[in-house]
């Protein structure tokens, strides 16, 4: 074990994925750690916790409760393929959501050239619309009174 370690996990052919603690660690402490880990008190065996339901995934829980332990400072040992530091995990499958192809795409187009940037097109626009002719009458309008609506 490592000088100064305050956490030890491994495997044990009986019960599992366990984890003890040091003289170093109070064991209040370390029995409050261990418990919020998932791990267990073993009956009959002082200072030795098992990971409670070790079926459902317990590699990776226990490369977890390593990993968090030690991102609260706390030295812990661990067997090679619990410790995450020199083992790793399995690999994330990769789900085809199309997400890889749409920034693909997106990354080719703004790479692209754009009709915002292009050059000016060589004949340019009028300077000024012109102006329609001036009509010669002057248009009347007749407005009527309706009748037979309220008053008011």
């Amino acid at each position: 074990m490592q000088p100064g370690a305050h956490f030890a996990f491994g495997d044990h052919e009986k019960y599992g994925f366990v984890a003890s603690f040091t003289s170093s660690m109070p064991a209040y402490l370390a029995h409050w750690f261990l418990q919020r880990e998932q791990f267990e008190p073993v009956p009959g065996e002082p200072g030795l916790y098992r990971l409670n339901d070790p079926e459902r995934d317990g590699p990776r829980r226990t490369r977890q409760a390593v990993h968090d332990l030690r991102r609260q400072g706390y030295i812990v040992q661990a067997d090679m393929r619990l410790d995450p530091a020199l083992s790793a995990g399995p690999p994330r499958p990769v789900r085809a959501n199309g997400l890889l192809k749409r920034r693909s795409r997106l990354a080719q187009a703004a790479a692209g050239r754009t009709t915002q940037r292009s050059a000016p097109p060589a004949t340019s626009p009028p300077a000024a619309r012109p102006i329609p002719p001036k009509p010669t009458y002057a248009p009347t309008v007749h407005l009527t009174a309706a009748t037979g609506g309220r008053s008011r």
